[in-house]
């Protein structure tokens, strides 16, 4: 039995091997920031467009309550809330309460519940709420989506 011994070369890594290795996962890396960048804005995106649809669907039950006599409501608001926190508040219906919004959601872009409103007799374009009713409601942010679009026209 003849038994051989590895002189010479040992099982491991080189500087050079390691360098490389390091290298390439540093420009994975450094590609996979900018996606993740991107799919943490897609979901603010979604967000958004969910807190917008559920105070709008909110903004168009009260609507639609006031409208069939369900409540009382000023003869200039057209039938629509005065304010957000109506919706959350709720109204009173036949001796009981009725609310249209759990909570009023924090805007995904600006980080707080501070939204832009319009009322019905306000312009389409308008950035100041008249302030007889809510109308529409919309982001306050700046900023511009995916798409290209500016959240503000959302």
């Amino acid at each position: 039995m003849k038994m051989r011994l590895k002189f010479g070369r040992e099982d491991g890594l080189t500087l050079v091997e390691l360098i490389v290795t390091v290298a390439i996962l540093s420009i994975l890396a450094t590609a996979a920031v900018p996606v993740a960048r991107f799919e943490v804005k897609r979901e603010k995106e979604q967000e958004l467009r969910y807190d917008l649809w559920e105070m709008r669907s909110a903004i168009d039950a009260y609507k639609d309550a006031a409208d069939r006599g369900a409540f009382q409501t000023k003869v200039d608001s057209m039938g629509y809330p005065p304010d957000l926190q109506t919706l959350v508040n709720g109204v009173d219906v036949h001796g009981k309460t009725v609310r249209f919004l759990r909570k009023i959601p924090v805007d995904p872009m600006t980080g707080n519940a501070d939204w832009g409103l319009r009322s019905n007799q306000d312009d389409p374009d308008s950035d100041s709420w008249g302030g007889q009713n809510v109308f529409d409601v919309y982001s306050k942010s700046n900023g511009t989506a995916l798409d290209g679009t500016k959240y503000k026209d959302w």
